[in-house]
């Protein structure tokens, strides 16, 4: 014995459509918001490259005032109140204090 199945009335095709529409478009818009949130979002690509700028600028700085640090450590150890280095001493007390020598000649610029 043979069964028929009767067709399905026309309208499968549109509620088909509607079912199929209503995963895809959902899915289409959550890839579209992440796809712009990885690019522009506040820890997405440009923040990263941005980010990435800021950082080789800070390290150009911390090198810059490593060296300093380094030239001011060297100073103060040549001030130690054990041994002061005499040159030191004398650099630092025209420097700041404004002394100067009784045989030294000063030049006053204009």
């Amino acid at each position: 014995m043979r069964v028929h199945y009767a067709s399905p009335p026309r309208r499968r095709g549109a509620i088909w459509l509607l079912k199929q529409l209503s995963v895809t478009l959902p899915c289409v818009g959550l890839t579209a918001y992440f796809s712009y949130h990885i690019r522009y979002g506040q820890h997405g690509l440009e923040a990263r490259a941005e980010l990435k700028d800021r950082s080789a600028l800070l390290d150009f700085e911390i090198k810059g005032l490593e060296t300093v640090r380094t030239r001011l450590r060297h100073d103060v150890a040549l001030l130690s109140p054990e041994i002061p280095n005499a040159d030191i001493v004398e650099e630092t007390a025209r420097d700041v204090l404004g002394y100067v020598r009784p045989d030294d000649k000063i030049v006053v610029a204009r």
